[in-house]
């Protein structure tokens, strides 16, 4: 993923709190350590955050409670101001936008889902998302022909005229996020969004978000703190402690190689094969005419599709979107990625 041309740019942002937060920070010349500020009345919500997020990238920010991943979010979507460094969009210095140019980006750039659904209780499904475009001021029909396209396109056609106490949590959260779809955002900022879900209706909403973005490809941040849904998610996952960001990194290098030894502890029970997808054990395309008939995308984490390769004699053809075969993958090597070295 290019971040030649980033969507969201961060420079040395802080975000502390307290009465004394700005004066300390200029004192310690950047160099904030969370025991002395808190010592001083001051919490360090987050420490020095550099990074940026390239059009189309999907980054989930994780960490555990207290983390600072949510503050780091409210800080970039300016819900929160930083305490200081520099946050663009698009190449437009965010902290130096008047009220009204704010209110103007969030309104035609920015969409917003949180763990709360904060559905209008009064208002019927397809209101609830028509009503961030009647805002905007666009005309009742227009709104409402927009409104459902977007419940097409979260599954919940024919729902249109319940109230939102008639749906399910997964149902009430598909709302949720076609009423911040329906303003067409460039970003899209989702904090904790399925953490409110039990695990099987929360699978459901992972698998359905991962269609959306296949088709709508936004600028996702994307915050939670469970590992395994960053893993699922991400282009690249950040991880935090403390308000600083641990490792920036791919699923698989954040697995493979993890930059500290709290990063190591979120890791070390994570399975290879749940984060390595077929290219990274594919060899070359060889000369042998002799391949399976089954073919492996390129894309495919190595535990959806190991069965399938371990049921076949022979190299398996590896292909890319346009169907193009680019490597073969042979058995030994799921083998080897699944159950360490076989002698």
């Amino acid at each position: 993923m290019t971040s030649l041309d980033p969507v969201i740019k961060c420079e040395s942002v802080y975000k502390i709190f307290g009465a004394n937060a700005k004066k300390m920070l200029n004192e310690s010349n950047g160099n904030v350590d969370a025991k002395v500020f808190q010592d001083a009345g001051c919490i360090v919500g987050v420490n020095n955050a550099s990074f940026d997020v390239a059009r189309g990238e999907m980054l989930v920010v994780m960490g555990l409670s207290g983390s600072g991943k949510s503050t780091l979010l409210r800080c970039i979507s300016r819900l929160t101001d930083a305490t200081a460094g520099k946050i663009f969009i698009d190449g437009q210095d965010l902290l130096s936008l008047k009220n009204n140019e704010l209110i103007e980006l969030r309104r035609n750039k920015m969409g917003m889902v949180f763990q709360s659904f904060a559905l209008l209780p009064h208002k019927t499904v397809l209101e609830n998302i028509a009503f961030p475009l009647q805002i905007k001021g666009v005309k009742t029909n227009d709104s409402i022909s927009k409104a459902l396209e977007m419940l097409e396109l979260v599954g919940l056609d024919g729902r249109e005229n319940y109230f939102p106490r008639e749906l399910s949590g997964g149902q009430q959260q598909r709302v949720g996020i076609a009423r911040s779809l329906a303003v067409e955002p460039d970003i899209w900022f989702l904090d904790e969004p399925f953490s409110a879900l039990d695990p099987l209706i929360r699978k459901e909403m992972q698998d359905e978000f991962l269609r959306l973005q296949s088709t709508l490809k936004k600028t996702i941040l994307f915050v939670t703190h469970d590992f395994d849904e960053a893993l699922k998610l991400a282009d690249r996952i950040a991880i935090m402690k403390d308000g600083i960001i641990e490792q920036l990194d791919t699923p698989a290098n954040i697995v493979l190689n993890p930059a500290t030894e709290y990063v190591r502890k979120f890791t070390q029970e994570v399975p290879r094969e749940k984060v390595l997808r077929i290219e990274s054990v594919m060899d070359p395309i060889s000369t042998e005419s002799h391949l399976s008939e089954f073919k492996v995308s390129k894309d495919a984490i190595i535990e959806t599709v190991a069965e399938r390769i371990l049921n076949q004699e022979k190299p398996i053809p590896v292909i890319d979107t346009n169907e193009k075969v680019v490597g073969i993958v042979k058995r030994s090597k799921v083998i080897q990625v699944v159950f360490g070295n076989v002698d």
